[in-house]
């Protein structure tokens, strides 16, 4: 794990879930992701990857009841870790956006780091489960992302049949628009709003 001043630990417990957490902004794309959830796990280190975010994810959820708990609320702790990581955002890029083509699949994110949380998702109705995980869990993740990480994020399966292309389409897109938009552009002065706060 790469240590750096743009990092952050998120330690969360509820009834249903207990998750430990800590994510690196200038990292290299390592991970060490153990959800219980092998799917979400791979997911998870797709956005790591092609995020060049380093990311470290223990969690232990009510996965006999399902999935739901745990992916959102591993959801609402990656978010709480980058809105912590963040910080005052000053000198960051802002917004990012990434397509990422996966086969037949092609996805489109756009990311603003804005402080106004909105997720705009669009995908195929009735796409079938990855295995035991259900499609729409994806949406589920990336909601609760968007609310606690303050992002304004719009998510776009431009095209697509087969379920896991489409998800780690999403996953790999949602990494590569993260990386653009926190990095650091030495152009920007302070806050990258004319509100001077995000």
């Amino acid at each position: 794990m790469t240590t750096s001043a743009r990092s952050a630990s998120i330690d969360r417990k509820t009834s249903e879930t207990e998750i430990r957490l800590t994510l690196s902004l200038d990292g290299t794309g390592k991970s060490v992701v153990q959800t219980g959830i092998p799917f979400f796990d791979h997911m998870l280190t797709l956005m790591t990857r092609h995020g060049l975010l380093d990311l470290e994810v223990e969690a232990n959820g009510d996965l006999e009841v399902d999935y739901h708990h745990t992916v959102e609320d591993i959801g609402i702790a990656l978010g709480m870790a980058l809105s912590k990581a963040l910080g005052d955002k000053a000198g960051i890029r802002r917004y990012g956006h990434a397509y990422v083509p996966m086969d037949e699949a092609l996805v489109r994110v756009v990311v603003d780091c804005s402080g106004r949380p909105y997720l705009a998702y669009e995908a195929p109705r009735g796409v079938e489960a990855i295995g035991l995980f259900p499609f729409q869990l994806v949406e589920e993740f990336l909601r609760a992302l968007s609310v606690h990480g303050g992002l304004t994020l719009h998510v776009s399966i431009l095209a697509g049949r087969d379920a896991h292309h489409m998800a780690e389409g999403v996953f790999k897109a949602l990494g590569r628009a993260l990386d653009s938009a926190v990095s650091h552009d030495n152009r920007v002065q302070g806050i990258p709003s004319t509100k001077g706060v995000l």
